[in-house]
């Protein structure tokens, strides 16, 4: 049996519990996906990305709306040996990538302020052209459920507020097009596993300049430092992650000081009287 039919067969076997159903429950639980989608996966060449693009393979084989899947890679200014291994673990995965190239790295190169901030904005704009002149009107990202809380702890502890990682988003610049996030409830140590149990080999970080970019430095060490709160905080408690991710589902609006709406902030006291 050739590997990638081995892959993804065992997606829906030995992975099915940890993997699949919970990627399937994410799809139907936002109702990320309707018939006659035409859906860009953007695969980075990562692990996350990865998986994403066989769960889609998967999905639409065997799920029961019909819709239209391009792979999608954006080469930024990837060296030889990082385009390359993605090309080998497409092939041998099965996936019909469609390779484009821009010059953001070398755009982003001589920016001193919030380079990392100004290529990952570059390169989602890119994505989203692309995708659009194919004909798309989605695109998927590879974003799993511990990217999720992190991004909650994260806006908390060092952006002074409350926000989550959304499952789907419409864009505000790419009229008619939506990103989405399949992997919302698949959970990255399920991820880390399926790569080992395959003895697959994928990048981990492709950036030119990540050695010199103290933004994108500090932002793992930020990750990095959220990841380990995590994990001692659940030594004590279980169910902390859980209960992160459902704090963005109860969220009750008597009991915050204030929120913001499309740029607008408000107080608790706009409204405080009408409790009464």
């Amino acid at each position: 049996m050739k590997e990638y039919l081995e892959i993804e067969r065992s997606l829906i076997t030995t992975y099915r519990k940890s993997i699949w159903r919970k990627f399937v429950k994410g799809v139907r639980q936002y109702d990320m996906i309707q018939p006659g989608d035409k859906i860009a996966v953007c695969i980075s060449g990562g692990k996350d990305s990865m998986l994403l693009a066989k769960c889609m393979q998967e999905l639409q084989r065997h799920g029961n709306v019909p819709f239209e899947l391009v792979f999608l890679v954006m080469d930024p200014g990837y060296n030889k040996q990082n385009l390359k291994q993605i090309e080998h673990n497409a092939k041998l995965l099965n996936i019909p990538i469609t390779i484009f190239s821009t010059n953001i790295f070398d755009s982003v190169v001589q920016i001193e302020k919030n380079p990392c901030y100004v290529c990952a904005r570059m390169r989602r704009g890119h994505l989203y052209h692309k995708a659009q002149d194919l004909g798309c009107n989605k695109i998927a990202l590879g974003h799993h459920f511990d990217d999720v809380i992190e991004t909650i702890l994260l806006s908390m502890l060092y952006g002074g507020e409350y926000k989550t990682m959304m499952p789907k988003l419409h864009s505000k610049n790419y009229p008619g097009m939506e990103l989405i996030r399949p992997m919302y409830l698949v959970r990255e140590q399920d991820i880390i596993s399926f790569q080992k149990y395959h003895h697959l080999t994928f990048l981990n970080c492709a950036c030119r300049f990540v050695e010199q970019c103290a933004t994108e430095k500090e932002e793992q060490s930020k990750r990095l430092e959220i990841k380990r709160l995590i994990q001692t905080l659940k030594k004590e408690n279980p169910n902390v992650e859980y209960n992160i991710f459902k704090s963005s589902q109860n969220v009750h609006l008597r009991a915050i000081l204030g929120y913001q709406e499309q740029g607008v902030k408000h107080s608790f006291l706009d409204c405080y009287d009408d409790w009464i």
